[in-house]
């Protein structure tokens, strides 16, 4: 795993009505370290076969939790310092694997929309978004060079 990426699963509590699921408690668990005032909590809906890829944050942490459809989660670690730097994550997530997945600065990341369904992810930043906090990376670019079809994994 890349150095500074932490992942845990969440609890989905359905019953006959549909299911409940928590998406954060700030000051606690994976966001222990967000600030009450400015965390930001965000959603995107994206359809199957989507590639939303790549884009880091200089100084914003991100608290990814997907919620809805399957997601192929690619992470890669662009800090120069880190002892992982130049490794590539992917993990799948979404609602046959329910994860929380934080994101440090210096980490890009990216996602596909995996199977027949839209995804849905929600996520929570330590920060208030700011466009000059935010680099963007092609999903294809030569640098990372990943291969965004069946992982088999």
């Amino acid at each position: 795993m890349i150095h500074g990426v932490q992942v845990r699963s969440y609890d989905v509590w359905p019953d006959d009505r549909g299911y409940f699921l928590e998406v954060v408690r700030i000051k606690q668990g994976l966001a222990a370290d967000f600030p009450v005032d400015s965390t930001q909590v965000s959603s995107a809906l994206s359809y199957a076969g989507i590639i939303k890829a790549f884009h880091f944050h200089l100084e914003q942490t991100d608290l990814w939790v997907p919620m809805m459809g399957m997601f192929q989660v690619v992470l890669v670690d662009l800090r120069p310092s880190s002892p992982t730097y130049g490794v590539k994550n992917t993990l799948y997530t979404g609602a046959l694997k329910p994860w929380q997945i934080l994101v440090p600065p210096g980490v890009g990341h990216g996602y596909k929309v995996i199977g027949p369904e839209p995804g849905v992810l929600v996520y929570v930043t330590n920060k208030i978004y700011n466009p000059k906090d935010e680099g963007r990376i092609a999903y294809n670019d030569s640098s990372i060079a990943y291969d965004w079809e069946l992982q088999h994994k």
